[in-house]
Parts: structure tokens; C-alpha cells; sequence
């Protein structure tokens, strides 16, 4: 049971990747006056998983093969809206959501991550 404890990386997966997309978004807010400058965004964990970063192990069963937030898997991509007119497509506003999402995700990793020592902790013993 104890051999590969997928749920600790998988949660410290979305600990780094909720603090990527935090980082993207105050990016964006940084550039926010920037003629010419093109938010960008990077995609949902959920869509991160999905791009193929699951593998079987073994006959029904799925494991995070590796880490989702790898460089090469985090591209930032326009993340579109209507344009200024300096050119500048920042929306305060979708950053404000973007880093309260960012913020959320963590918060759900940490609260994953803090369970499963619980767990890991009782089953051995300890308190």
C-alpha cells in the first residue's frame, strides 16, 4: 500500500503548479500598461493531466507518471481578450480570477496533502 505514495506527489504536483499560475498572473498585472503586451495564461491542472502525463501501471489503475508542472509541459498561451487601445490585452479583472483559482487550487493541494499525512500517520501509529 505504502510502496508509491502517488496523492503526495500528485498534491505537491498542484502545489507547484497553482504557484506557476499564480506567477503568470501577476505577470500579467505587471504588464498591465505595457503597450503591445498580450496576457497570458497557463492551462488548468485538470488539462495539464489530460495532455497525457497519466500512464497505466498495472491492469486498471492510473498513477501520475510524472511531474504535470515539468517545464516542457507549462507553455503559456494568449490567453486572448479584447485589446486596449495601446494594444495591451490585460484584464485586471481575469488576473484578480486567475490568481483566486491559483489561490484555491493550493489551498485544495495543501488540505489533500495534510489529510494523507493524517492517514499515514494513524496507520503507523503515531498520532
Amino acid at each position: 500500500m505504502f510502496e508509491s505514495l502517488e496523492l503526495f506527489r500528485t498534491a505537491g504536483a498542484l502545489m507547484r503548479h497553482a504557484a506557476a499560475r499564480q506567477a503568470q498572473a501577476a505577470i500579467n498585472v505587471a504588464q498591465a500598461d505595457t503597450p503591445g503586451y498580450r496576457a497570458r495564461m497557463l492551462p488548468s491542472f485538470a488539462e495539464t493531466l489530460a495532455e497525457g502525463s497519466l500512464r497505466a501501471t498495472r491492469p486498471g489503475h492510473f498513477g501520475a507518471a510524472s511531474d504535470p508542472t515539468a517545464a516542457s509541459r507549462l507553455r503559456a498561451v494568449d490567453a486572448g481578450g479584447e485589446a486596449a487601445p495601446n494594444g495591451n490585452t490585460v484584464s485586471l479583472e481575469r488576473e484578480m480570477s486567475a490568481s483566486v483559482q491559483a489561490s484555491r487550487e493550493h489551498n485544495q493541494a495543501l488540505a489533500v496533502w495534510r489529510h494523507a499525512v493524517t492517514v499515514l500517520r494513524t496507520s503507523l501509529g503515531g498520532r
